[in-house]
């Protein structure tokens, strides 16, 4: 088993930062791609950014050029700096590991006021 936990959320403007942390425990030695997901009210959960152990990156175009994912290997957490936030940012944000299935954090929320 695998268990990932969140940490960062919050309130924030727009137009400002947000840096969420997921910490990786339990039998991580096979978690190849770790990322974030997130989840608006009324939508469905989908992808924000991924990254792989050797560190290949890939974003949601809606995010593009404003999150950045990175990954500490050794401290086993993979982080995502969020700039220039927009209120559609607001949702809950999830981490997620995978293989050899997909492990899930129980989420963060962040809420981008207007």
């Amino acid at each position: 088993q695998v268990q990932l936990v969140e940490s960062g959320g919050g309130l924030v403007q727009a137009g400002g930062s947000l840096r969420l942390s997921c910490a990786a425990s339990g039998n991580i030695f096979s978690i190849n791609i770790m990322g974030w997901y997130r989840q608006a009210p009324g939508k469905q959960r989908e992808l924000v950014a991924t990254i792989t152990r050797g560190g290949t990156t890939n974003y949601a175009d809606s995010v593009k050029g404003r999150f950045t994912i990175s990954r500490d290997n050794v401290r086993n957490t993979v982080y995502l700096r969020m700039n220039s936030l927009k209120p559609e940012d607001t949702g809950v944000y999830y981490c997620n590991a995978e293989p050899p299935r997909n492990y899930w954090g129980k989420g963060t929320l962040v809420t981008v006021s207007s």
